[in-house]
């Protein structure tokens, strides 16, 4: 009996932890309430390591979300993407193949506020490849230091260096078709 009652007590603080109100128009709500749960999970999580002393709360996230979301460079029939440094950064390079002899050129920045991602994501790298096929451009996506290793104006003088970098006659001529 008390297993019983233990069990419908533990599903019942489930079920509050995950119910988030959501508008009727949702579509499938009960998924992004188990997403909601799990990045406060997470949030929660690295709190708690930050406040025992184990790491960072910026660290753990960031390696939760690169086991999850980071992917190798590779290319496909309509893309080449290769990893490279431009000045002295790393950068994920998406050269779109075929199209016009003179490609435009785009210099992209992930999110994550100075802080959180990685131009190596799934996520930033599906939106770099279709940039790079929609647009019949070539797409250097910036992977600059993050917080709190690298602290402001650290990020600002990456993406500048990179972008520096990407603008040289010498990295201009690698990319001629």
């Amino acid at each position: 009996m008390r297993l019983l009652l233990a069990g419908a007590v533990l599903l019942s603080a489930a079920a509050y932890y995950v119910y988030l109100p959501l508008p009727s128009g949702v579509s499938e709500p009960w998924k992004l309430m188990l997403l909601d749960a799990l990045f406060r999970s997470f949030m929660q999580a690295s709190d708690a390591a930050h406040a025992l002393g184990v790491c960072h709360r910026i660290h753990l996230l960031n390696w939760v979300v690169s086991w999850v979301e980071e992917i190798e460079a590779h290319s496909c029939d309509a893309v080449r993407v290769a990893d490279s440094t431009l000045g002295g950064v790393p950068t994920r390079v998406f050269h779109p193949l075929g199209g016009s002899q003179l490609k435009r050129g785009i210099v992209y920045f992930h999110g994550g506020g100075w802080a959180l991602g990685s131009a190596r994501m799934r996520s930033y790298d599906l939106l770099c490849r279709k940039m790079a096929k929609d647009l019949d451009s070539v797409v250097m996506s910036v992977d600059y230091r993050l917080a709190p290793d690298a602290v402001f104006p650290d990020q600002y003088y990456d993406a500048l260096a990179a972008s520096r970098a990407f603008l040289t006659p010498e990295v201009l001529h690698r990319y001629p078709d």
